[in-house]
């Protein structure tokens, strides 16, 4: 099974704002997960995110893939950082 950290529209008609969520690739973007790691609304000015660090992680750590956006989303956050520093140690 291989695991994705993308994101979950749930946001209104022109109106985004995403969950950031563990899930099986082969799910479709808003069906089942695994578990929500953290909030993403970009309507918002500046954009809002908020992310587990500690969830967002464990998750990383036991190979679970991140999107493009996501990856974006954790480098911002600093979780990419924390991550790659755990990695090399």
């Amino acid at each position: 099974m291989s695991v994705r950290i993308r994101l979950k529209r749930i946001g209104a008609h022109k109106a985004p704002f995403y969950r950031v969520v563990v899930s099986d690739s082969r799910s479709p973007r808003d069906g089942r997960f695994i578990e929500e790691i953290g909030v993403y609304n970009p309507v918002s000015q500046p954009a809002q995110v908020q992310i587990d660090e500690e969830k967002a992680l464990k998750w990383l750590q036991n190979g679970a893939q991140a999107s493009d956006t996501v990856r974006n989303l954790l480098s911002k956050a600093g979780v990419m950082k924390k991550f790659h520093e755990s990695k090399q140690k």
